[in-house]
């Protein structure tokens, strides 16, 4: 057994080792205490290897996904050693002492999981690969659970950004790659998923050959103009998922190949700044994604969040997304009656998945069953007369397409209460398959003469409490206390009643007459049980084998959803239509933040709880300088304009009152503040490491939005950074910028920048007190009002005042002699003064006081710890 253990896992050496003895999944070795780390197990010890025990830890079989997606969600691989014949074959092969062959069956990693129990249900799950070839880079990525394919060229220098947007969950290179200096930091951020690979695994040619083979075509050319890097890149890919699934290839649709530019960039700082599809702290809950997600369908979130993730920059792609929200929202009642058949419709993309894969269950046959059904019904809503349906929805109607037969099929072949696996039975419904009925009707008959043969023997033995009971190990055997053994081990029932076990509290025995019907049981719930394999396997032959008209209902069915979904948000959130041309203008009349919106609105705030602002950054004013003090909203300013460009161009309706976007090509977010100890930057090396990478490569095209430039470091340098960041914003990338800052002396540069203009946050002083108005308006703020905020924190009033006089003496102008005043003042003291009584009694008047009296008469050197702490308790007392 451990030679056969030892074998499979030489040729997984980088897995850990599922390995099926019985009824468990055993691990040994290292992997065992691995294992029993990440999974809490009890490691226990069993035989010795090379003198030393044998560590071993394991799982038992029927329960074994929930421990196999701890360890995929924590980074590990798994080869799962199945045993791949019968005990019985095994004995026929070798004799009593043979073992039962096993083989890896199965490599599952973090990118070609396909279990519903693996996988997060509105998100996707990508496999990438990275191949170098030519001198070119090509970036290739799949969902095998639902076979979408797409490569993409790409460099060096945008190569962060595109990984940033997939967010692979595994991530192919090669091993001459992975060496590359110039890509060592980018490695470095994705080294808990990369999966090295030798070079021979990313040749292009080699790649070719293989999707050719994959898609049964002689040429590539029809799907695309492919570069040698994309080829590679994706013939690794399938490649790779050939060899963790041991040959079962899923359903793949053919490349689609991104043409570089078509999609918005952003790159990580930016999305983990504007938390597009996770917050700060790493949930889902509060970010843009979880506030726009009406989706009802798993497969129509996995597609809005791809929308998010990569908006588009052709116009006219932008308005046939557009038409289809506006289509939904016109028809409120289509608009419902579509979502409510949506809401009905399981995950048919997963479900087709795990079928091509020969992982499917019953229930993903009944998926593909009632998803098809539940899109006739959508279609046959659709095509009602109905005038003016733009292109996107027409299109996908089309693609709903016609499933009677397969619907059918499964319909009469499918039983009401269906099992998760296949091999348990029970799921062909009765009258579908007549040989079948015969042998459960036999099977069930079966059973209810061993009930009979109970009662005879009962009655022939006058044993009342006589049962026949079943086990794996003895199969059927008659079971009486033994009080009664005696009775059955005399003549004349020991003729009949052959001894076969004694326990404490049973004696057990068998018949031929139990044997003959046992045989029959067994006989006839294994055929049955065959038979159901054998036309599981048919039903799901003929899902396969439809698989491209079934995958594009599928995806009609998402597209769908997102329109709908937006629509419906539309409407709930009064969000308008945005105009997305080729220009380069961006204004925004009666902008919100959706997120900030949306949590006034559900804590109470009500629709009227966000105020809203204009944004015009047409060309004579692309650079808005914003100053204005802390918490009046600039940050959140700066973020609703960035997200109401994204949005737009994802194909979405906005939260403003109208909105004019010329399409960004790139967005860029400096906001909030951050260090990265790993690679041992500060908060202000990151701030300038991002600033840096904004200045350049954004262009005339970009939108870019910085909040607080310089404010981590000395006064003067930051105010200095700023500065220049500014002018090279203006002069050198030319961009539709908004620039938030505290330094009120950039507000200087409108003089000598003819595209800046200042805007700040108003605000209203009332009784000594700041109101926040939250509005933007022309102009320059001549404070920040920070020791205002500062006061509003619950710093102590003592503190607020000095803070008070430090600023007056800063403002004075003289700031060098004023400092040195400052420092020689000892205000620690003069506020300790100014809370003292304006007139204290005189001692000499009056005598000491009750505390002098105590000070006079301790001698603190004398004291032990526990006197000193009861003085402590008279001091109290005494001050009253």
């Amino acid at each position: 057994m451990m030679a056969q253990y030892l074998a499979a896992k030489q040729a997984h050496p980088d897995c850990l080792m599922f390995f099926r003895m019985g009824d468990f999944y055993e691990m040994f070795f290292e992997d065992a205490v691995t294992a029993a780390g990440a999974l809490d197990l009890t490691l226990t010890r069993r035989g010795q290897h090379n003198g030393a025990d044998i560590p071993m830890a394991g799982v038992p079989a029927h329960a074994y996904e929930g421990y196999l997606a701890r360890l995929i969600r924590q980074g590990f691989k798994v080869a799962i050693c199945d045993q791949v014949e019968a005990p019985a074959e095994a004995r026929k092969r070798g004799g009593g002492k043979a073992l039962v062959r096993r083989e890896v069956t199965r490599v599952a990693t973090p990118g070609t999981v396909t279990e519903d129990g693996l996988l997060e249900a509105r998100a996707n799950n990508y496999l990438a690969a990275l191949a170098e070839a030519g001198g070119a880079l090509g970036l290739a990525r799949v969902d095998i659970s639902t076979g979408e394919l797409a490569v993409e060229p790409t460099v060096p220098e945008r190569l962060p950004a595109a990984l940033a947007r997939l967010a692979p969950a595994e991530l192919l290179v090669s091993e001459k790659l992975v060496q590359r200096p110039a890509l060592f930091e980018l490695f470095g951020d994705w080294r808990d998923r990369l999966t090295v690979l030798p070079p021979s695994r990313f040749d292009s040619e080699n790649g070719r050959r293989r999707l050719e083979a994959q898609f049964g075509v002689a040429t590539l050319d029809p799907f695309g103009a492919f570069g040698r890097a994309e080829v590679a890149a994706a013939g690794a890919l399938v490649d790779y998922i050939d060899l963790t699934q041991r040959g079962r290839l899923p359903r793949l649709v053919p490349p689609k190949r991104l043409v570089e530019g078509a999609a918005m960039e952003i790159d990580a700082a930016t999305r983990r700044n504007l938390e597009l599809t996770r917050t700060l702290a790493g949930e889902r809950k509060g970010s843009l994604l979880a506030i726009l997600d009406r989706t009802v369908t798993g497969a129509g979130a996995r597609r809005l969040a791809a929308h998010l993730a990569a908006p588009l920059t052709d116009p006219t792609a932008i308005d046939r997304r557009l038409d289809a929200v506006q289509f939904f929202l016109d028809d409120e009642r289509l608009r419902e009656d579509t979502r409510e058949r949506l809401r009905r419709c399981p995950d048919l993309e997963r479900a087709l998945g795990r079928l091509s894969l020969g992982r499917g269950g019953p229930r993903d046959l009944a998926a593909a069953r009632d998803g098809l059904a539940m899109a006739t019904e959508i279609r046959a809503l659709l095509t009602a007369p109905r005038l003016g349906a733009p292109a996107l929805i027409a299109e996908a109607t089309a693609d709903l397409g016609e499933h009677a037969a397969l619907i059918d099929r499964l319909r009469r072949a499918l039983a009401p209460d269906l099992p998760l696996l296949a091999r348990d039975g029970g799921f062909i419904a009765a009258g579908y398959a007549p040989k079948l009925d015969e042998l459960r009707t036999l099977r069930d008959e079966s059973r209810r003469l061993i009930a009979g043969l109970q009662a005879d023997y009962a009655r022939d033995t006058g044993i009342a409490s006589l049962k026949i009971r079943h086990n794996n190990v003895l199969g059927y055997y008659v079971e009486v206390t033994g009080t009664h053994a005696d009775k059955l081990a005399r003549p004349p029932f020991s003729e009949s009643f052959i001894h076969r076990q004694t326990l404490a509290s049973a004696v057990r025995f068998t018949t031929t007459r139990l044997a003959e019907l046992a045989r029959d049981i067994a006989d006839a719930g294994d055929k049955a049980l065959a038979l159901e394999q054998t036309l599981f396997d048919d039903l799901a032959g003929e899902v396969v084998g439809r698989a491209e008209s079934v995958g594009v209902a599928a995806a009609a069915l998402a597209a769908l959803d997102v329109a709908a979904g937006q629509a419906e948000l539309a409407a709930v959130r009064r969000y308008a239509r945005p105009l997305v041309d080729n220009g380069t203008g961006f204004t925004v009349t009666g902008g919100r933040h959706p997120v900030v919106e949306a949590a006034l609105a559900d804590g109470g705030g009500g629709a009227t709880g966000f105020v809203p602002n204009d944004c015009d950054l047409s060309d004579d004013q692309r650079l808005w300088l914003l100053t204005g003090p802390n918490m009046a909203g600039k940050s959140t300013f700066l973020r609703q304009n960035a997200l109401i460009a994204l949005m737009a161009q994802a194909g979405g309706f906005v939260p403003a009152a109208s909105a004019h976007v010329g399409v960004v090509d790139r967005l860029f977010s400096r906001v909030g503040a951050a260090d990265d100890l790993a690679r041992g930057r500060s908060t202000f090396m990151v701030e300038m490491v991002e600033t840096a990478a904004i200045l350049n490569q954004a262009s005339d095209r970009s939108l870019v939005i910085l909040d607080e430039i310089g404010r981590g470091t000395a006064t003067f340098d930051g105010l200095s950074i700023a500065w220049s960041c500014v002018e090279h914003l203006h002069a050198v990338n030319r961009c539709r910028a908004l620039f938030a800052t505290h330094y009120h002396e950039l507000t200087a540069l409108a003089a000598t920048l003819p595209h800046l203009a200042c805007h700040t946050m108003r605000v209203k002083e009332w009784q000594g007190d700041i109101v926040f108005l939250h509005e933007v308006a022309p102009g320059a703020a001549d404070r920040s009002y920070g020791i205002h905020v500062a006061k509003l924190a619950g710093l102590p009033a003592a503190a607020v005042d000095r803070a008070e006089e430090v600023l007056a003496a800063l403002e004075q102008g003289e700031q060098g002699r004023n400092l040195a005043t400052l420092a020689d003042d000892l205000p620690l003291f003069r506020a300790a003064v100014r809370q003292a009584p304006a007139e204290a009694p005189s001692s000499a008047a009056t005598g000491p006081t009750p505390v002098e009296a105590l000070l006079a008469g301790v001698i603190p050197d004398d004291l032990t710890p526990r006197e000193a702490l009861d003085w402590l308790y008279r001091l109290k007392e005494a001050m009253g």
